[in-house]
């Protein structure tokens, strides 16, 4: 089943394209799939089917119709939860490493959408059949604090503070590097890596991308890093942090060789550096405005043992 909807564009909205305006809308959200729905023709102005790079005018009527979300059939799983605080419009997570937020293909079992759907069956349905209640992602080997869904209205307020760049993101890493600031900017679009489909890239037409960084502690050749997202972008931390050769222990993908790293005097240091199988990377903070009561929310996460046991490790070495 389809639900239609209507728009009335507005003096302040006059001369945008219409696929910039469409993913606007918090019932869009994406210029991909508005550009779809114009391309299907499930999307028009005055009447009349329109390309995507349509410049809309004051008083234009834009209607489009989007398809009803499907039945769940995402099979429910036992496991293990760190909730960090639930009501009936959502539910905050303190992801573990390893866990893949939403099925993919080669991950169809064993995600955080299989044992949410075990935990409540309530999730929002606007993220898909595949992607019910979520709002937005961390990397399978980030940890840290993330917000699903349980209502549609929820789903779409969420996701507009996350498009409006208005949520509060604070992450920890550990980098092999040593800055030559204390604390920096790195403003970079970012977008599809042009060789390799699986990562992201600095590139000239990527999506804007910020992100804020001090360092919290140094121990040479590493450095402890706080970063503040502006923007969330896939892969933003990693590969901004990279593009300025701080690239975070442990991401093979975007860092250096667990082979190739310093001399270090402590072999015990040195053991618990090749034990880290995975980047060092965890989301501290997450704070919103809550979808239907609309008082400020905020939620911490510690960092996690693996981490922690790596800072421990350098900070004994440097003393």
């Amino acid at each position: 089943m389809e639900e239609l909807i209507t728009y009335t564009v507005s003096e302040a909205e006059a001369r945008r394209r219409i696929d910039v305006l469409l993913s606007s809308y918090c019932e869009v959200n994406s210029r991909s799939l508005a550009q779809r729905l114009l391309k299907k023709g499930m999307a028009e102005v005055n009447g009349q089917p329109v390309s995507p790079s349509y410049k809309v005018c004051s008083g234009d009527c834009i209607r489009f119709s989007l398809m009803k979300p499907e039945p769940l059939d995402v099979v429910p799983e036992s496991g293990e939860l760190n909730i960090l605080f639930e009501d009936a419009n959502l539910i905050v997570i303190n992801k573990p490493a390893g866990m893949v937020v939403h099925p993919a293909p080669g991950h169809f079992s064993g995600t955080l959408v299989n044992i949410l759907l075990h935990h409540c069956s309530d999730l929002s349905g606007i993220g898909g059949k595949l992607r019910p209640g979520i709002v937005h992602r961390l990397d399978k080997e980030t940890t840290g604090v993330l917000v699903v869904a349980k209502t549609d209205e929820a789903h779409t307020n969420l996701s507009r503070q996350f498009q409006e760049h208005t949520i509060h993101r604070v992450y920890e890493a550990l980098i092999y590097g040593n800055p030559l600031q204390d604390k920096g900017t790195i403003e970079s679009a970012i977008g599809r890596h042009p060789q390799n489909r699986k990562k992201r890239a600095i590139v000239i037409n990527g999506k804007p991308a910020i992100t804020h960084w001090k360092v919290i502690a140094r121990y040479p050749p590493f450095a402890h890093l706080e970063c503040r997202l502006e923007t969330g972008r896939t892969h933003q931390i990693r590969v901004h942090l990279s593009s300025q050769n701080m690239p975070i222990w442990g991401d093979l993908q975007y860092g250096r060789n667990h082979t190739q790293h310093a001399r270090l005097k402590s072999s015990k240091l040195q053991t618990i550096l090749l034990q880290c199988r995975r980047p060092a990377l965890h989301a501290r903070e997450l704070g919103f405005i809550h979808p239907i009561t609309g008082r400020h929310q905020h939620f911490a996460s510690p960092i996690p043992f693996d981490m922690n046991e790596l800072i421990q490790a350098l900070a004994e070495q440097k003393n």
